[in-house]
């Protein structure tokens, strides 16, 4: 498997919606597990495919982050078709947002339908921090950061911050 290169703000990739998965292959097995690898890698507990610069409605996520056991979860075509509840999810921070973390606010709970990895149909109800997960993963598969959702001062300030350090490298 490979390590897969996550593209970060501003690449404007990052703002495009993605095109559905039409066809579950070998290859995108094999997509799949260069996501996985590269989510534990970094670490972190999502990545959408738009992160890699797949344009492809897929995203794995393994709330526990747990690098041994690797019980990471797969979506394809997710959609969020409920919400209920409000939460802040304290401290968000992105793998395409390097150096950033804030508070976020999210539903507590939501309903999600898509695909398994295998091309099974689910629905199924989550809560606390897999749905604040899946929330920040599907976001990205319609073209929005987690800075799209704090305030437009600590946004403005993040990207000052990042304009300055892209000069700098």
């Amino acid at each position: 498997m490979a390590i897969m290169k996550i593209l970060a703000y501003p690449d404007q990739f990052l703002r495009e919606p993605v095109k559905p998965v039409d066809k579950i292959d070998d290859p995108l097995q094999e997509i799949i597990e260069d996501m996985a690898d590269t989510m534990y890698d970094a670490p972190g507990v999502g990545l959408a495919a738009i992160q890699a610069g797949i344009d492809r409605s897929i995203i794995v996520y393994d709330a526990e982050a747990d690098l041994e056991a690797r019980k990471f979860e797969v979506l394809i075509n997710p959609k969020i078709i409920e919400y209920h509840g409000v939460t802040i999810s304290e401290n968000e921070g992105c793998l395409s947002v390097p150096d950033f973390r804030c508070d976020v606010r999210r539903a507590e709970r939501i309903i999600v339908e898509g695909l398994d990895r295998d091309g099974k149909h689910m629905k199924f109800e989550v809560e606390g921090t897999p749905a604040v997960i899946l929330q920040h993963e599907i976001d990205h598969l319609n073209g929005i950061l987690f800075i799209d959702r704090v305030s437009a001062l600590k946004r403005q300030i993040y990207k000052r911050k990042r304009q300055k350090m892209l000069k700098s490298e």
